[in-house]
């Protein structure tokens, strides 16, 4: 598999992405601006709806408008065109951006097992990304190129650990772009403060959370889109594999792929096998050689492929987040991280298999 990246990035909102952008701009020329998704999301530029959207996040989340003029300054790129890019998913029901998250409560422990399921032409040029942004909260982050990082999986210095899943929502009304909100997510102290960011903004599209806190007992499942917020505390083992499941949004006008429901299924079924299935063994599933719960396939159905696994443990009175990264699944990991660092240099380069 494409080597993960590692990368550090600090300074200023504006500094902090214009580093990310250098770092993903030759991807962005050289693939992402002339694939079928960027054509998608273009259609867009100077409608009345990005206006607004573009509008609301320079109101309620400046520092975040910076680091976006900071990546579109890395990335050579007009600032309207890389905010779109940024609200692709607000956008664009299909973008690529799929994962599977494995939830697990059980006693002392929470522990976040995640696939992160992206385009596969971006594979080898993606990274896990240290960044400290002045006047924030320290934090490490999987990111893809040209994009924000906290869409993905993340782990803060406050002690906050998030995953994300794709929720691909049909209504969607002019908020808040969710790639926004999940960056401002991990400027959060708190999971209260997780909650009263989520619910009093205006949101746009929808996402799947499973956060944490190192600090507070439990592990919870947020989903949101533009109509509604649920939080549920997850007692046992659960799995998400991006559509929306919670009661109060069951129902939303949604798209369900054919994916993301065997990948569902799957996932049930082994963990209603016992609490022997480890996660990260549950990850790396293939049986299912057209929906596996790993995506390799260069045809996948939904035109993503699983590009990195994080393994999240949390136990109780903990001082510190340590997790794992892993290139696959079934190997050893790529990184060993504490909080929002790698816990030594050693570990910010390839291991052999």
């Amino acid at each position: 598999m494409p080597t993960l990246n590692y990368l550090e990035a600090a300074g200023s909102p504006f500094e902090t992405g214009r580093t990310l952008g250098r770092f993903g701009a030759a991807a962005m020329q050289d693939y992402a601006r002339h694939s079928p998704a960027w054509a998608s999301v273009m259609h867009h530029r100077g409608t009345p709806a990005a206006a607004a959207m573009s509008a609301l996040v320079r109101s309620r989340f400046p520092r975040v408008w910076d680091e976006l003029q900071g990546l579109a300054a890395g990335l050579e790129l007009p600032l309207e065109e890389v905010f779109l890019w940024n609200s692709r998913g607000d956008l664009w029901a299909m973008a690529p951006d799929g994962c599977t998250t494995v939830q697990e409560s059980a006693g002392a422990l929470r522990r976040i097992t995640h696939n992160e399921d992206g385009d596969p032409a971006f594979a080898g040029h993606c990274a896990i990304a240290q960044c400290a942004v002045e006047g924030g909260v320290p934090f490490a982050s999987f990111v893809y190129p040209g994009s924000l990082p906290g869409h993905t999986f993340a782990v803060t210095e406050a002690g906050l650990a998030m995953t994300v899943n794709n929720l691909r929502c049909l209504n969607v009304r002019p908020g808040v772009p969710r790639m926004v909100l999940a960056r401002a997510l991990l400027e959060t102290a708190s999971l209260m403060e997780v909650r009263t960011l989520l619910e009093s903004s205006e949101r746009a599209g929808g996402f799947h959370l499973t956060v944490a806190h190192r600090a507070s007992p439990g592990l919870f499942s947020v989903e949101f889109s533009s109509e509604a917020c649920s939080i549920v505390e997850i007692d046992g083992r659960r799995l998400h594999a991006n559509h929306a499941l919670h009661a109060s949004l069951r129902e939303l006008p949604q798209i369900v792929t054919g994916s993301s429901r065997h990948r569902q299924e799957r996932g049930d079924a082994l963990l209603a096998g016992g609490e022997t299935v480890d996660p990260l063994h549950l990850l790396a599933d293939g049986s299912d050689a057209v929906f596996p719960i790993l995506r390799a396939s260069p045809d996948d159905s939904d035109a993503e492929n699983t590009m990195a696994t994080a393994d999240i443990r949390i136990g109780a009175g903990a001082a510190h987040i340590e997790w794992e990264v892993y290139e696959h699944p079934a190997r050893p990991p790529r990184f060993h991280m504490i909080d929002g660092h790698a816990s030594t240099e050693k570990d910010r380069r390839a291991r052999p298999a």
